[in-house]
């Protein structure tokens, strides 16, 4: 079974970690989320999904300052993943235990390592705090960054920060 977004704030607060979570109707876009949230302060992110092109390797998940444009392709390079392309909803599932809209770096709490490697944009580091889906689309979870990944390494799941400037 999955793990529910309340044993996932239960485990933020065990771990020690400052977090706020803010409750929402269900947003599928940036452009939605941007509607909703008016002035919220922070770094605003959105995630991607990707399979490996010929099923061998692991997924790769990549969290994203909501603004940052990049291609799949190059963002593949750039992770050392090798041709990918967009999950697919059942592997969204299979893997991570979310649903399309839901997309979050919190899904690796439901995820091996070995089937996955998670990436994010460096630029989001900059934020005091950033904001991600707590496994549902109809919340949002704001916290430090490096409390982000550190609560991700004590999971199995090591980021590798990518700096997407110049691309």
């Amino acid at each position: 079974m999955p793990v529910t977004p309340e044993n996932l704030l239960a485990l933020l607060e065990s771990a020690g970690i400052d977090a706020e979570t803010r409750h929402h109707p269900a947003v599928f876009t940036v452009a939605e989320s941007q509607d909703l949230r008016g002035t919220l302060p922070g770094g605003h992110t959105k995630n991607l999904f990707l399979r490996p092109a010929k099923g061998d390797g692991p997924f790769l998940l990549a969290t994203l300052e909501e603004s940052r444009q990049v291609s799949i392709n190059a963002l593949a390079r750039m992770a050392e993943a090798g041709k990918i392309s967009m999950g697919s909803a059942e592997e969204l599932m299979a893997i991570l235990g979310l649903t399309p809209g839901s997309v979050t770096p919190f899904g690796l709490v439901n995820a091996s390592p070995a089937r996955i490697r998670f990436v994010m944009d460096a630029g989001l580091m900059r934020h005091a705090r950033i904001w991600v889906h707590p496994l549902v689309n109809t919340a949002s979870t704001g916290l430090a960054p490096q409390d982000l990944l550190r609560f991700l390494v004590g999971l199995g799941h090591e980021a590798r920060l990518l700096e997407l400037d110049g691309d």
